[in-house]
Formats: structure tokens, sequence, C-alpha cells
């Protein structure tokens, strides 16, 4: 049974960063495309970041120049670098894995294995 989990969640000041991590209990990691999407309190989710299996990256508008994903497929890990966070970037955090190429990283459907979350607060 596939498990994603994930780590570095906090409380942060806005300006500041965190990392978060994600660690993925799959047989052949590389195969995998991965992402983060978030969820603030009474509003959507949202698609935040990915990377493909070709370590091609994608990001929402709202957090480019300022997120950066990655992967290490050695350690069956994913990483969310998070600088010049925003009071807006309050959310849980959630990784996601995708075990077959559906063609659209930005959409939710994409994704088999969800993570349970991470809280990421940003005070202004």
């Amino acid at each position: 049974q596939v498990q994603v989990v994930e780590s570095g969640g906090g409380t942060v000041q806005a300006g500041g960063s965190l990392r978060l991590s994600c660690a993925g209990s799959v047989r052949v990691f590389d195969r995998y495309g991965m992402g983060w999407f978030r969820q603030a309190p009474g509003k959507e989710r949202e698609f935040v970041a990915a990377i493909d299996f070709t370590h091609t990256t994608y990001y929402a508008d709202s957090v480019k120049g300022r997120f950066t994903v990655s992967r290490d497929n050695a350690k069956k890990a994913m990483y969310l670098q998070m600088n010049s966070l925003k009071p807006e970037d309050t959310a849980l955090y959630f990784c996601v894995l995708a075990s077959i190429y559906r063609g659209n990283f930005y959409a939710a459907s994409t994704y088999d294995y969800w993570g349970q979350g991470t809280q990421v607060t940003v005070s202004s």
C-alpha cells in the first residue's frame, strides 16, 4: 500500500522561509509525478507546484519566484522550499503522487495518492 507523508510545516513570520518534505513509500519512485496542493480554511483546494519524472517543474502563478519544488529519487523524497512567505500562504499543504501520466499536473484528478497534510501558518 502506498503511503505519502509530509513534514516540515510550522509557523513563520511574513517574509520567512519553510521547507516541506514528502516521503513516498513506492517501489519505483522515479516513475511517479509528484506535487503539492494546499487548502486554506473556507477556501477550495488549490494547486501549488509539481515535478514530473523528467524533473520538469510546474508552479501556480501565486508562488512563482518564491517556491521551489525538487525531488531526490534516491531518497524517495520531494521537497518544497518556500521563501518570502505571505499570510495568504497559510494553509494545509498536501503532498500528492501520480502513478501514471495523465497530461495535466495542475489538476487534482491527476494524482492517485494524497498525504494527510502539514500545516503552514504565516503571521503578519
